[in-house]
């Protein structure tokens, strides 16, 4: 099934970034879950180097009108903080370089939330800057690090150039409670990690999941797929779901014939920050990772009485 036809090239990214993250109450009344830190860098950013990573230059981030500071923590820095770190001479040098690199990341456009709850209505706000191209969709709270294999949009990316297909970022199952939280794909199997979708359920649950593998982070998108939103919606309907999701326009493009591939993601170490729980093990794990910090903080996990 591989295709050897030209493909054009990826440097879209749509990140949904509206919701108003009330698991984490009442800590973002006022801040966004996404600028929440990893010890000294907001979850978000993250997501975006990852992109930036697979050679992503424009990002298109869906906001609502309480996220303000998602805008201005990837602007130029204030000019009153550049020159107090200037001040702060050769021990401020690497600080300013770092904010200083955040703008120019990549080419940020931004987008106020419009239209029916749900993970498809930032696509459809976006759907005139995405145009005849392909793209990602990236949730904002989630990222894969793949130490010595590709990163996650970088697979996609390949996968996306092998069929000439979207593509579905996904991992196995390793717990009940995973069929409660993914959607879940089922199709042939074209390769190892790689299936070939006629299938895909939101949070089916074990019993009635189609396969294990289950979808998290990110998709890759044909432009096509901006032209099943209306589909989409009386398959939301039908099915008398509360919220207009990605599974509803995947369904619809998949019965008019359009390719779907669901690609098992190597190597990766998937972080999940999108509750209490997860979000605890991500700051864990990213303390015991920092070059300044780790060594200590490890020394003090292992002095807990637990």
């Amino acid at each position: 099934m591989p295709t050897q036809n030209n493909t054009k090239p990826v440097t879209k990214a749509v990140i949904p970034a509206a919701g108003f993250g009330t698991r984490f109450l009442p800590q973002t009344k006022a801040m966004p879950k996404e600028m929440m830190p990893l010890v000294d860098k907001p979850i978000l950013q993250h997501v975006v180097e990852e992109l930036v990573d697979a050679g992503i230059t424009d990002i298109i981030i869906i906001t609502g009108y309480h996220k303000r500071s998602i805008e201005d923590h990837f602007d130029t820095p204030n000019e009153g903080l550049i020159q107090t770190l200037l001040a702060g001479g050769e021990s401020k040098k690497a600080q300013l370089e770092s904010v200083q690199k955040i703008s120019s990341m990549a080419n940020f456009y931004y987008l106020r939330q419009k239209g029916p709850k749900g993970n498809v209505t930032p696509l459809m706000n976006a759907a005139h800057l995405i145009g005849n191209e392909p793209f990602l969709y990236k949730w904002a709270d989630d990222f894969f690090e793949t130490n010595e294999n590709p990163s996650m949009p970088k697979q996609l990316i390949s996968t996306y150039q092998k069929y000439n297909a979207s593509v579905l970022a996904c991992v196995k199952a390793k717990s009940d409670e995973d069929y409660n939280r993914f959607g879940f794909a089922s199709g042939k199997e074209l390769e190892p990690g790689e299936i070939l979708v006629d299938k895909f359920i939101e949070k089916p649950g074990k019993t009635n999941a189609p396969s294990n593998l289950g979808g998290v982070s990110c998709q890759l998108y044909t432009p096509q797929i901006l032209n099943y939103f209306e589909q989409g919606l009386k398959l939301q309907k039908q099915h008398r779901d509360k919220e207009f999701i990605y599974t509803h326009v995947i369904e619809a493009a998949i019965a008019d014939g359009q390719k779907f591939i669901a690609k098992e993601i190597e190597g990766g170490d998937f972080t999940d920050t999108g509750d209490k729980l997860n979000y605890l093990k991500a700051q864990v794990h990213f303390g015991l990772k920092d070059k300044n910090l780790g060594s200590d903080f490890k020394d003090y996990l292992k002095a807990l009485k637990l």
